[in-house]
């Protein structure tokens, strides 16, 4: 086994030298590609992600509006006690 699999190595092309390989432009292009298309996912994933706070301050998704203006502190019970 160990014979047939160093036999068939020996018959594959050998690596390139380093001075044979480059990236060239088709890589540089595909890298710009892939940089705009996170740039633009992550403005359309913001846009989405407003759009939905939106929707749960107004009280689209079956929760209570939110009113920030409304103190929420300890003390509210207190004025029903008397």
């Amino acid at each position: 086994m160990f014979v047939l699999l160093m036999t068939t190595l020996s018959f594959t092309d050998k690596a390139p030298e380093d001075a044979d390989v480059k990236a060239g432009w088709t890589a540089l292009i595909v890298f710009l590609l892939l940089i705009a298309a996170v740039v633009v996912l992550s403005f359309s994933l913001v846009k989405q992600l407003r759009k939905a706070q939106a929707a749960k301050d107004s009280g689209v998704y079956g929760d209570e509006p939110v009113d920030d203006s409304v103190d929420n502190g300890a003390d509210n019970g207190a004025d029903d006690q008397r």
